[in-house]
């Protein structure tokens, strides 16, 4: 250490220190610089997700508006007819005998 002018002033033992110093500093730098990018990035990727979901929703909405609207103005769906009406068919019954069959022989 040495004095100028009143001020204390540090001067580095050997030029190694200094280099080191240096790449340290930049390297520092070097983050700081990739880590706003890579924030600015991340904002945009949000933000056009945002500006996504908001166009999707309005479709879907308006579709959703569409179809209520087609179905209120649709005609009415013709009545079903009702079970046990006039041409229905009675299910069959299979009847089951409780007496075996005669087993057959073998030649």
């Amino acid at each position: 250490m040495r004095v100028n002018d009143g001020m204390l002033v540090s001067t580095p033992k050997n030029t190694k220190d200094m280099e080191r110093a240096q790449a340290a500093f930049h390297k520092k730098e070097a983050q700081a610089r990739e880590g706003a990018t890579a924030m600015a990035e991340y904002k945009a990727a949000g933000n056009a997700e945002r500006i996504k979901t908001e166009r999707l929703r309005a479709l879907r909405l308006a579709k959703e508006a569409a179809e209520r609207e087609a179905a209120l103005n649709a005609p009415p769906p013709p009545p079903k007819p009702a079970k046990g009406a006039k041409g229905a068919k009675a299910p069959k019954m299979k009847i089951v005998s409780k007496a075996k069959a005669p087993a057959k022989k073998k030649k």
